[in-house]
């Protein structure tokens, strides 16, 4: 995994196909950043510039209690925009099959050709769920599921 000494991840997993997502902040929270690769390729990492960076992403949630009687869902996704593409960094519970999920979903804007990259959930450390009630990061409606 990929991480700098003045980092602390947030969120990760890693793939089906063995490549690992790292969504990180930096300890003094002056940025966030997003990582896909193996640990020592990263292969695409975002924003560039870690200038303002809190302001390039956008977290949003739905949360519903209740268990199955009540088909509960717990759902947050994290997502940012680059260069014609939307990532969504989701994790996602539903109590009608008991089953939590974690992946990208890598959205060409063009056409909203979606493809998902899915994750192995037993490899999942942190939460999306940090970022509820985090001032930093904008706070969206829009959900993927």
């Amino acid at each position: 995994m990929y991480i700098l000494s003045n980092e602390q991840v947030v969120f990760s997993f890693q793939t089906i196909t063995g490549k690992e997502v790292i969504v990180a902040k930096d300890t003094g929270n002056k940025y966030l950043v997003y990582r896909f690769g193996t640990g020592g390729n990263i292969e695409f990492e975002f924003p560039g510039s870690k200038e303002h960076s809190w302001d390039k992403f956008e977290y949003s949630f739905y949360l519903r209690g209740g268990g199955r009687q009540n088909e509960g869902m717990d759902l947050n996704y994290l997502q940012f925009t680059n260069e014609g593409y939307k990532y969504v960094v989701y994790n996602t519970y539903f109590a009608s099959d008991n089953k939590s999920r974690v992946g990208v979903k890598v959205i060409q804007l063009s056409n909203n050709k979606i493809i998902n990259i899915q994750g192995l959930v037993k490899s999942r450390k942190g939460s999306l769920g940090d970022f509820r009630n985090n001032e930093k990061i904008r706070q969206g409606d829009e959900l993927f599921d």
